[in-house]
């Protein structure tokens, strides 16, 4: 097609590909797609959209012609969208001379793109827009085809190794152009010309872009990296967003609004109270959200450690350092870690306490250990051992240290109220102990907190992060003067850019942390203990069975003493691999932290001495009161957790009960009505029999009378005409609506029959077989206790 015709196609294209941008349109739902559920359309999808695929050419020849596709601002995240609509332009280039004001009778703002951009946006977006896509069968995210289309983007615009491809051309040995820089449509307040694009810096030393290939590649890979991050990590509120902003930009904002008193089109200018309102939104990411964050966070580790490493002579570096090993030096920090922070932040907040979290633990896992993706390997020998934390890592560990501190204390408060009984919990507290136990880095992060710590001496004002641009041919600040250079600013610089002036630090290894992580050591030493009383109480009920007990209820069922746990439903396994867990967790917090022994020891006891002398669990932690008792936090957590529980009994009618689970609803009715009406008849015989001395008297007392419930109950409406029959002797049939009782009794008469034994010699047999049974249980009731039925 030619190119006028190719230019009206693509943004119907575009969205029939990655879906509308309200939702509506689902498109080819790639999120959903994979290779084992529907293998052509897989092959298909990924050959269409590869980076060397027709999709992209299409892409590389509209860039040629300079075209511009219009993306409403209306679906920028919530921060740019505020930001934008108060005319003030965000910090990230990728907006920079690209707003623009509506045609006439048009609505809304929108963004001129060229067509590489406007492709990298809808498909980063597709992600968030289309998270209600319809799916009509399990799909794993990570192999899904948007999930495969992400990891090859990153491969081939941050390539690890080489340079990234030459974009393909038309014109033999031609190379298609940058963007061209374009002059604003409307007037913005910029905070952002501090923050220029490293691709602009390095055309402005050359005389012709296309003589130099490499300004494509870096500008092919920084758009690509500031549209994912844009869009995957720039939903906060707006409130976050403006707590981010440096204190001469805020400025700058007042005597901007001062000095206008309305905006273009007369609408008037809105108050940043009123636009945190207007424009906030709910951001709740999905499990797939995060999964594809991780993704970007480990290409990106090992894109920036694929650095070469730097020549002795500083005048050698400065004529041989490519652009895009350049780019790799300052793709981290400038890119990726303020908004990384803040969604990590969001995420420990507002995430429900529930195993769904171990995708986001591990994608922040994965952030901390640059050193997994590193290059080298350890030795084939050490594999079996910790590997320790090289020194090299040290500076990166101090730029980030409230990654590592803050974060750390957030996920101590989330454990500190899960039920780490839980295997997939304890699982969690385990994963987080033994990254942090890694040898040398708990000695880090301390000297990257002392660092902090250090009192300002030869630093001057704290500048914003917005000043600390690179230059060609050295570090992310080797811009300062000596004087200020040092690691303790760098530390500084990183707390303060990404928490405020006023931030009030709290130290990991300090007294506060410390006190909740031995919180943390007490209530794993709880969760062990319930475990354990778990695997007893499964081992007792599955050492004790009786045949005769599956004729009746057991007092558990009846009076839902017992509270399970998922272990119930699990196994005996998985109990010993959440022991597991929690043992070594506990040992990994201890070398962290250097815990007393002794005091893990009292602890350890002290939970053990949990159940009293008779063997019951001690009552959760209350407070007496005028009312009765009332439960404290800790005994609100120990309930929840099923640490303790008060021992709730019904003391009521028991035939009365609400008909259980296991109970069938009709026979239930049935017999209570059959039961009742026996009582009714034979009442005053089943009086002359219990007042009789002998052995039948025995006998009818114990199975016929409650005492329990004679000294309970005042009223039963068993009866209509009010007497009390519920109180004295009384016929209970209920059990035989129990699921497992009638089970029984077809397989006794499955085998009777197998002998050719009729049914009324089979009923005999079962009668003659209760009544041994009654009576063995007469002979050995102690103190005349009464039977449950």
């Amino acid at each position: 097609f030619s190119l006028k015709e190719l230019h009206g196609i693509f943004p119907w294209l575009v969205e029939s590909i990655f879906g509308s941008l309200d939702g509506v349109i689902v498109g080819w739902n790639l999120r959903c797609l994979q290779g084992r559920t529907n293998p052509t359309e897989y092959s298909v999808a990924l050959d269409f959209l590869d980076p060397s695929g027709p999709m992209m050419k299409l892409v590389y020849k509209l860039q040629a012609e300079e075209y511009r596709y219009d993306f409403p601002v209306s679906y920028l995240p919530g921060p740019v969208k505020a930001s934008i609509h108060e005319q003030v332009l965000p910090e990230c280039s990728l907006y920079h001379n690209k707003v623009q004001f509506p045609s006439s009778g048009g609505s809304g703002l929108n963004l001129a793109l060229n067509p590489f951009e406007y492709y990298m946006f809808y498909f980063a977006i597709s992600l968030i827009t289309q998270k209600n896509s319809p799916v009509t069968h399990h799909v794993s995210p990570s192999n899904s085809a948007y999930f495969i289309l992400v990891d090859t983007y990153l491969k081939c615009f941050l390539p690890t190794e080489g340079s990234v491809l030459p974009p393909p051309s038309s014109n033999p040995g031609g190379a298609i152009p940058s963007p061209t820089p374009r002059s604003p449509a409307v007037p913005f307040t910029s905070y952002g010309m501090h923050h220029t694009s490293l691709l602009k810096r390095h055309i402005a030393h050359q005389p012709s872009v296309n003589a130099d290939p490499a300004s494509q590649e870096i500008w092919r890979s920084e758009t690509l990296l500031q549209i994912f991050v844009e869009m995957w990590l720039h939903h906060y509120s707006l409130e976050v967003y403006q707590k981010m902003q440096s204190p001469h930009v805020k400025l700058e904002v007042l005597h901007y609004r001062l000095s206008i008193s309305s905006k273009h089109h007369g609408s008037p200018a809105q108050s940043s109270y009123q636009a945190l309102h207007a424009y906030q939104e709910s951001f709740k990411p999905t499990e797939e959200h995060v999964l594809v964050v991780r993704l970007l966070v480990k290409h990106l580790h090992a894109f920036s450690n694929s650095l070469k490493p730097e020549p002795l002579s500083p005048s050698a570096h400065s004529h041989t350092a490519s652009p895009l090993e350049d780019f790799k030096r300052v793709v981290i920090p400038r890119f990726v870690q303020e908004k990384l922070y803040i969604f990590l932040q969001h995420c420990f907040g507002h995430w429900p306490l529930d195993a769904s979290f171990r995708a986001v633990l591990e994608m922040w896992l994965s952030y901390l250990q640059p050193w997994r993706y590193a290059p080298e390997k350890p030795p084939q020998s050490a594999e079996s051992l910790p590997r320790s934390v090289s020194e090299k890592w040290a500076a990166f560990i101090q730029e980030n240290l409230l990654m590592y501190t803050k974060l750390f204390v957030g996920f101590l408060n989330r454990a500190l109220r899960t039920d780490l009984v839980s295997p997939k919990n304890a699982l969690m507290v385990f994963r987080v102990a033994k990254v942090f136990a890694q040898p040398n880095l708990a000695e880090m992060i301390l000297k990257g907190e002392q660092l902090f710590l250090e009192p300002e001496l030869v630093i001057p004002h704290r500048q914003h992060r917005l000043f600390m641009t690179p230059t060609l041919g050295g570090s992310f600040f080797s811009s300062w003067p000596a004087t200020i250079t040092d690691a303790s600013f760098k530390v500084k610089n990183h707390v303060y850019s990404l928490e405020g002036q006023d931030f009030q630090y709290k130290q990991m290894f300090g007294t506060e942390v410390r006190n909740l992580v031995l919180k943390l050591a007490q209530l794993i030493c709880q969760a062990q203990q319930t475990a354990k009383s778990i695997t007893d109480h499964s081992a007792e009920t599955l050492a004790s069975p009786s045949f005769f007990s599956w004729f009746r209820f057991t007092p558990s069922e009846m009076n839902g003493s017992y509270t399970g746990n998922d272990l119930d439903e699990i196994g005996q396994d998985s109990i010993k691999k959440t022991d597991e867990y929690l043992e070594k967790a506990l040992e990994y917090l201890c070398q962290i932290f250097k815990l007393n022994e002794a005091q893990l020891t009292q602890m350890m006891m002290k939970c053990g001495t949990a159940q009293d002398e008779d063997g019951k669990k001690q009552l959760p932690d209350c407070i007496e009161s005028e009312d009765g008792l009332i439960l404290t936090p800790l005994g609100r957590y120990q309930i929840i957790n099923g640490l303790r529980r008060f021992e709730v009994q019904y003391q009521g009618d028991t035939e009365l009960q609400p008909i259980r689970s296991y109970e069938n609803a009709t026979l239930v009715r049935l017999l209570f009505r059959l039961s009742s009406m026996l009582n009714e008849r034979f009442a005053d015989q089943m009086d002359v029999l219990c007042s009789r001395e002998d052995f039948v008297g025995r006998l009818c007392r114990y199975h016929l009378t409650n005492p329990h419930l004679i000294q309970k109950i005042r009223y039963s409406p068993m009866v209509k005409d009010g007497t009390s029959q519920s109180w004295g002797p009384r016929i209970s049939l209920r059990f035989l609506a129990s699921y497992r009782t009638l089970i029984s009794l077809l397989m006794i008469y499955f085998i009777a029959s197998w002998f050719y034994i009729g049914p009324v010699g089979c009923t005999f047999i079962i009668l003659i077989g209760y009544f041994l049974y009654a009576v063995i249980m007469t002979f050995f009731s102690e103190g005349w206790k009464p039977h449950e039925h």
